[in-house]
């Protein structure tokens, strides 16, 4: 962990910055696109009344509503035009990753390189859109259940909610691709990223709110910075952490002089799955208590109600199903990601092979008993990192704002952009040396 820091703090130098055009340009693009997302977040939904929706709101706050408004920047306690925000979009990219895997035709789209994508790409967002039009139909029609939130119930506001809706949704996906082209990082992940660290400050003045009128003690607050530090290192170590493979290419003879065979490695993540694991398990869990609170005026039976109790924040059972929701996601998602057969055939195609390990099926079977051994280490991880803020908001009662979903998104994202950033800047002093040898060639020239 201290290379890594030492070598990032030497890569990022700000002279280097200073002359980096193309990267202040990038930086600046990336922050005013990310300005207009967020004043999209506050224009309101048209046919709608914003206090009585925002009252409705906090009793559905604890739900499902309540993890997609912190990452949609508070656009869904706001029911703005970006309420959706890009959650159809990823949606519609895991289940085209899930059908990659299943069905032979996308898998063979896939392999086809650039193209492939490209077609894949297109009908992930025919999927988006498919899915922002259930979504924004299902939230037109629960507005107009509620109690004065809509002005004209009807088709009419239906129509117009929905267009309103997944019009949001798609100018934010080509926003985040505008992002990824000419700014810094990958578009739809600052977004995310944008959102749940808008109502960062919030929580603070809270929290400190909270120390001010004695309801927190000044150590616990202390001791809780102290942890979101300690826990923010954990989750970066961990993120950077691989298991490399060795990898050998025979020797090769060209003509008369025989050349020494290369090496490499094959890296393989700790966290292959990312941050998948804890947004489906969460996302699951949280069902019950929103249909439970849109259930409200109705009576449940007895044994359902047993089971919502049972299920809510920092009960037993809750960290019980969350825990085992995050591992077999984490093997199920890593599953779909990464296929130790393809790696083990490319390998071979390319000449390369694990010493020790026949290539073709014998790789393969390594390959995939090493990935098993080190997701066991990441699935304990996610773990660790998504219960610790239930174990201590229930032996508190401190309300964290970031919890261990959101604060896995802010620090990966923050790290593949400064990483990118590292890249940009490594790229430009490149540049530079080559212009500068090109002069000094042509002076000795003359």
């Amino acid at each position: 962990m201290a290379s890594a820091a030492e070598q990032l703090a030497s890569n990022l130098n700000f002279a280097a910055f200073a002359k980096a055009e193309d990267l202040k340009k990038r930086i600046w693009f990336t922050l005013g696109a990310l300005l207009v997302y967020r004043l999209g977040t506050y224009i309101p939904l048209p046919g709608i009344n914003p206090n009585a929706f925002a009252q409705a709101f906090q009793q559905q706050s604890g739900g499902v509503l309540g993890m997609f408004n912190m990452f949609a920047g508070g656009a869904v306690e706001r029911m703005a035009i970006f309420a959706l925000g890009i959650m159809p979009y990823i949606s519609a990219s895991i289940i085209m990753q899930l059908m990659t895997s299943v069905i032979p035709t996308l898998e063979q789209l896939k392999k086809e390189g650039e193209q492939g994508r490209k077609v894949i790409n297109q009908y992930t967002r025919y999927g988006t859109v498919l899915l922002a039009v259930v979504q924004a139909y299902g939230i037109s029609i629960g507005l107009e259940s509620g109690n004065g939130i809509v002005a004209d119930p009807g088709i009419f506001f239906r129509i117009s909610a929905v267009i309103t809706l997944v019009g949001g949704t798609m100018f934010l996906i080509w926003l985040g691709e505008q992002i990824t082209a000419r700014g810094i990082g990958n578009g739809i992940s600052l977004i995310i990223f944008a959102g749940i660290v808008a109502g960062l400050p919030h929580a603070i003045s809270g929290t400190l709110e909270l120390g001010r009128t004695g309801a927190l003690s000044t150590g616990l607050i202390l001791a809780i910075i102290v942890l979101a530090i300690v826990v923010i290192a954990l989750i970066v170590f961990f993120e950077r952490a691989q298991r490399r493979l060795l990898i050998q290419y025979p020797k090769r003879q060209v003509g008369n002089r025989m050349f020494q065979g290369d090496t490499s490695h094959l890296p393989l993540k700790l966290n292959t799955a990312g941050v998948i694991p804890p947004i489906f398990a969460s996302s699951l869990l949280l069902l019950p208590a929103t249909v439970a609170g849109f259930s409200a005026t109705t009576n449940l039976p007895a044994w359902a109600s047993t089971i919502i109790a049972a299920l809510g924040h920092g009960q037993p059972l809750y960290m019980a199903f969350y825990a085992a929701m995050i591992v077999f996601f984490a093997f199920f998602y890593t599953a779909i990601v990464f296929n130790p057969k393809d790696t083990a055939d490319q390998l071979k195609k390319h000449s390369g092979f694990i010493p020790g390990y026949r290539p073709g099926e014998r790789t393969a079977e390594y390959i995939d008993y090493v990935l098993t051994r080190i997701t066991v280490i990441g699935a304990i991880y996610l773990v660790c990192v998504c219960l610790l803020p239930e174990f201590l908001i229930s032996a508190t009662g401190v309300p964290f704002y970031l919890g261990g979903t959101s604060l896995l998104i802010v620090v990966s994202v923050t790290l593949d952009t400064v990483a990118q950033i590292q890249g940009h800047l490594i790229a430009h002093q490149y540049e530079g040396l080559i212009k500068k040898s090109k002069l000094r060639g042509g002076k000795r020239g003359r």
